[in-house]
């Protein structure tokens, strides 16, 4: 009988490490969906124009709004995609149970999601200098966030990095529900599908439609970080408690 004491953070922090390593590939699919995304911003997000005379004015908003919309997406099936029994079976190269691989997971969800929400948000200067130098005839007025305003800069860093994590999370439970039954593959779309079809026939906003503007509306900093991070922890606690009921392997 061995005497050594394995430590769950030490049991985590290995875990962690081998998922950066082995599931670098995901951020290969990352940069091509960014770069999708930058090549449908090109048209612009919105725009219009007006004429006086003989003179004729057009503009075009570029932003990189597809690009962290794009990132979210991502994340969200990254999620669900380390939820699969192929990802799950790697974790036991440990010593190892369903709280240390979640808390792994969780880690790497974090640390995917950083990468995702920096680069997300960088890319509005990769868009503005496509802009500037491949689009004849156009002059550039920039309201983002720049080096003179640093702080906004990383403050809609911090917000994208959030976003990210929420759809993560969300996806992670999602996975997780779909691993303990199938039917939940088809019952989830269904329903938020139907509910959107459902809040269009009503003409008024349901819970789906309160869900987005409860996160996406929200002007305060401080109680916006707390409405993400409290949901994102309390999806990543179900899918816990849901995984921790089933069988050590699968």
């Amino acid at each position: 009988m061995s005497l050594t004491r394995v430590r769950l953070i030490d049991i985590v922090k290995k875990q962690y490490v081998y998922k950066l390593k082995a599931y670098s590939q995901v951020f290969m699919s990352l940069i091509f969906l960014q770069l999708l995304a930058v090549f449908f911003s090109m048209n612009g997000i919105g725009g219009g124009g007006g004429s006086h005379g003989s003179i004729q004015v057009k503009y075009s908003y570029f932003s990189g709004d597809y690009v962290v919309a794009f990132t979210m997406l991502w994340g969200f099936i990254m999620a669900i995609t380390i939820t699969t029994k192929a990802h799950r079976n790697d974790d036991f190269v440990f010593v190892t149970n369903r709280v240390s691989s979640n808390l792994s997971n969780a880690l790497f969800l974090l640390t995917a999601s950083v990468i995702g929400g920096v680069t997300a948000l960088l890319s509005s200067y990769l868009i503005k200098v496509i802009v500037f130098y491949f689009i004849n005839d156009v002059f550039i007025k920039s309201t983002a966030a720049s080096m003179s305003a640093p702080m906004e800069l990383l403050l809609g860093i911090f917000s994208t990095i959030l976003y990210v994590f929420l759809f993560s999370a969300l996806g992670y439970l999602v996975g997780t529900l779909v691993q303990i039954s199938k039917v939940f593959a088809v019952l989830l779309p269904a329903a938020f599908f139907g509910g959107l079809i459902l809040d269009g026939l009503r003409g008024k906003s349901g819970i789906i439609a309160n869900l987005f503007a409860f996160f996406f509306t929200e002007s305060s900093l401080a109680l916006f970080s707390v409405k993400i991070i409290v949901t994102a922890v309390l999806l990543f606690a179900v899918a816990i408690a849901l995984s921790n009921r089933r069988e050590v392997r699968l």
